[in-house]
Formats: C-alpha cells, structure tokens, sequence
C-alpha cells in the first residue's frame, strides 16, 4: 500500500513537471510566433514604416516559396543580367510595391528591407555598435562555420587582429604557388578533354567548384592536401543542409529532433572537427619539433595565435583549439563557393559579350605572353580583367544580402527600430539600381570601373558596391579571392576561347551563394 501511494505520488509529480514543461513550451511558442511579432509590427507601423502586415505564424514564407517555385520553374530568355526578380521575388514584389524601405516577414521576425546605399554604409559602419551580426538560436550556422563573422565585440576584435597577417600581400606572394598548380592542373584537364581543334562543352561549375576547393586546400594546409580535399567536400554538402534549414520556420527545440537532415548536418560536423582537430595536432607537433611550415594559412593563424598570446603574457592561448576550427571551416566555407561562383559568372557574361573576352585576352597575352607561370606583379597589371571582374560582382555578387539585427533600439534614416528587427541589406538590388548606376544598371558595362571601384556608380562621396560587404567587418579575404579569380581567368584565356553551349539555360538562384541553377554548360575551343 505504501509502495503504490509512493508511486501514484512519483507519476503525479513527473504528470505535473510534464504539464509545466508543456506550458512553458506552449508559452515560448506563442511569444515567439504572436506576441512579440505583433507589439514589433505595430511599432514599426506607428512610424508610417510601409510593407507586408504579419500573418500568423508563417508571416510571408509561403509566398516567398510560391514566388520561387514560380522564379526557377524556367529559365530567362534570352539570357539577361536583369536578375533581381528571379534571384529574390518576393523582395522584388514587396520593393515594387512598398518602396525602397520596407517590411517583411521571415516567420514571426520582422524584416526591413533597407535599400539606400547611404543607410547601407551607416548599418556596415556600425559606429554606434548598434548593430550586429544576426544570432542563430538554433545552432544552425555554427555547425557551417563559426569563425570570424559571427564573432562580435572584443573576440571579433581579437580573432580579425591574428587573422589578418594571413591575407596581407607578402602571405600571398607566398601562397601563389599553391594558385598557379591549381589552375595549371585546371588548364590541363580542359586542353585533354577538348583534344582536337574542335569546340567540345564543359559544365564550368563543378570544374571551378573543384579548382577552389583546391586551391584553398593548398593553401591552409599545404602538405595536408589530401585531408583538405575531403573536409572541402563535406563543407560543401553542409553549406546546402544548412541553407534548407535556414529556410524552416524555427521552433524551440527543433535542433533535437531526430530527423534525417539534424542527424547529417550534426554528423558532418563532428567529421570536419575530427580531421581538423587531426591536421592541427600534427602542425601543433611540428612547431615543437621547429620543422613547422608558415607558409601557408594555418601556419600563419598558429604563428600569429602564439605570438599574440605571448605578447597579452597569457597562459592560455587567445583562440583555443575550438576557435581555430571555427575559422579554418570559415576558410573553406568563405573561400570556395565565393570564387567559384566569381569565375562561372564571369565565364558566362564574357561568353555573352565576346568583345569584352577578346580585350580581357589581349591583355593577359600582352601581360604574360604564353607563359604558364602567371606571378603577382603581373596580375596586379590586369586593368581590364579587374573591370571585367567587377562588373561581374556587381551584377552578380555572390551573396546576395547581408543581415543585421538590432540589440537596443536605434535610430536609422528617422526611424526608430526597437530590439530584434533584422534589417536585410539587399546587395543584388543596390548593385542594380537604376537611381545609383544609370538607367544601363542591368547591362554588362566594365567600363563603368575603368577610374575604379570608389568613382564606378558615379560618386565617390556615395559608392554602392558591396560584393565584400563593408567597413570594419569587410570581407578579410576580399585579396585572396581575387588574386585566384584573376590566375584562373588569366591561365584560361591564355589557352581558350569560349562560347555559350546551346544547352545553357541561364538560371541563377541563390542557394549558400548566387549559384548556376542548371550549372554553366560552355564550349571551349583551344587557341
């Protein structure tokens, strides 16, 4: 008898904690996605802020999904670099009708999309501290890369200051081996496989995909070649998992839930630490041991950790073992995709306009003549191909929105935005913009850069181009990636002279970056 009242007395507390735990639940689940996005709203209203009104608790994320299902369901023909309408519809719609700053809704988070190249630099400036990167409670990006640009405050600070050394120029020097054996490898694949003096098609973005993995195997880890190759893969993989679950609606929890992506995206996590943990053991040795390399980025992140460490008389390391892989899937992440979509654009744009592939060429020929050996000097001459690159990040930047959220409330253009407002920063549409670039904003002009980057949009008091983003947090390898598009570019039009295959179906889409959507089929002819 005692033994059941002593049980019925355990089930009525573990019923009463379940209760709890449910009403917590249900709770958080109606903050989240009806409380608090209705007292958001109506503040942003009450200033005459215009846009879409929150529907629960979706907001606008099915009619972003129809007007995408919509935008890929074909191609554009012709071709045409006006892309803003398929690579972001319902911005597109909501920009057409609402104006340039308006609201939106990602789930239950309100959205305000600020496209003003003025505002834009003010929000990247960040000089009021303001504004920050935006936190994901799920977890979600970090399991992708949780290096540099999700740090904020004094670690941002103190990471960004021993990374930096790894990017100047006298690094890169170092690095260019490492690019022209790449792309030499590249050259030589493509010259096998076109063989004979005829045109022969080949799908440009999975080979650039690979010459960037590559190259950024090389050149983080050098002898560890063969591990880098294999973590580029699985970067790969997860940066498409992670993008599908950027774009469910968040609900507490959801990360513990067994389903099929959770469970791949946590065991390609654990695979990509376990073999960085493996290169970086071995290189932790070798410093040791003085038989250390430098040469390339990790040899420089752990050269300038040690000092850095020394110098702050600390007796643990400033960035620990966990913040190394944190910034080494960073590189990966940040360093692949970005020039590997760069160079399928710029393939595609200067098989469209052949008279701008006859200039770039006559200029890499008159810089390097035939020589397969291209080095930094040299590259720093490429005036043409730097425009012709240029115009590309501008029509197709590889990603194509930056997003920050308020933290304390602050005031913006004359509105003041309260804590938890995410304001979406809309790169694709700013580098088209006709009041910003003319009314040619959509046509394929390199021209336009011809007295540079800070004169290109026709005021150097007022630039609005933001392919590497801005200010203090501008993107740290911004040299790097174009260094290695510029030996890629070089070393192929050396070699090649190319055209659109007739299978090409121009259909860019952003999915981690503004990809091919039905790749990049061109047919090249060796010279």
């Amino acid at each position: 008898m005692a033994i059941g009242a002593v049980l019925s007395q355990q089930w009525s507390l573990l019923l009463s904690l379940a209760a709890l735990v449910a009403l917590w639940w249900a709770w958080r689940v109606l903050e989240l996605a009806w409380v608090t996005p209705r007292r958001l709203g109506r503040a942003l209203q009450a200033q005459g802020l215009g846009g879409r009104a929150y529907r629960f608790p979706f907001g606008d994320l099915q009619e972003f999904s129809r007007l995408v299902a919509v935008a890929r369901s074909e191609p554009m023909l012709p071709p045409s670099h006006d892309i803003t309408a398929r690579v972001a519809p319902l911005y597109h719609s909501v920009i057409k009708e609402h104006g340039k700053i308006s609201v939106t809704w990602f789930g239950p988070t309100p959205r305000v999309i600020v496209n003003d190249p003025k505002l834009v630099r003010e929000i990247l400036a960040n000089k009021s501290g303001h504004f920050r990167k935006r936190k994901f409670s799920n977890g979600i990006v970090r399991r992708l890369a949780n290096g540099l640009v999700s740090h904020d405050g004094e670690k941002w600070a103190a990471h960004r200051k021993i990374i930096n050394p790894a990017f100047h120029l006298e690094k890169l020097k170092k690095m260019m081996p490492a690019f022209v054996a790449c792309c030499n490898e590249l050259v030589a694949r493509w010259e096998d496989h076109v063989g004979s003096d005829e045109a022969k098609e080949i799908d440009v973005w999975p080979e650039f995909q690979n010459l960037t993995g590559d190259v950024i195997s090389r050149a983080a880890f050098g002898s560890s070649f063969s591990e880098g190759r294999r973590i580029f893969q699985i970067q790969s993989e997860q940066a498409q998992n992670v993008v599908k679950m950027l774009n469910t609606l968040y609900l507490p929890g959801f990360k513990f839930l067994p389903m099929q992506l959770n469970r791949r995206v946590k065991a390609n996590a654990r695979e990509v630490e376990s073999l960085l943990k493996g290169i970086i053991g071995k290189r932790e040795m070798a410093m040791r041991e003085g038989s250390a390399s430098n040469d390339d980025l990790l040899g420089v992140l752990m050269e300038c950790n040690a000092a850095e460490t020394k110098e702050a008389g600390s007796t643990k390391p400033i960035m620990t073992m966990d913040d190394i892989i944190g910034e080494l899937k960073l590189f990966y992440f940040a360093g692949m995709d970005t020039t590997a979509v760069l160079l399928t654009w710029t393939l595609v744009a200067l098989s469209m306009h052949p008279e701008w592939q006859d200039r770039a060429r006559e200029e890499v020929l008159h810089v390097f003549g035939d020589k397969d050996q291209p080095d930094l000097d040299g590259i720093n001459q490429l005036k043409v191909v730097a425009m012709v690159l240029h115009e590309v990040l501008r029509l197709y930047p590889p990603v194509i929105q930056f997003d920050r959220q308020t933290y304390t409330e602050v005031e913006l253009g004359g509105v003041r935005y309260p804590p938890g407002v995410i304001l979406s920063l809309p790169i694709v549409f700013l580098h088209h913009d006709p009041d910003v670039w003319g009314e040619d904003a959509d046509e394929f002009r390199p021209e336009r850069f011809a007295e540079g980057v800070s004169k290109a949009s026709g005021s150097s008091s007022s630039p609005a181009f933001f392919p590497f983003g801005w200010g203090p947090r501008v993107c740290i390898g911004q040299n790097f990636a174009l260094i290695e598009a510029k030996m890629a570019l070089s070393r192929i039009l050396q070699r090649f002279q190319f055209g659109l295959s007739p299978s090409y179906r121009h259909a860019p889409f952003p999915v981690s970056t503004l990809q091919p959507d039905h790749g990049a089929p061109i047919m090249l002819k060796k010279l």
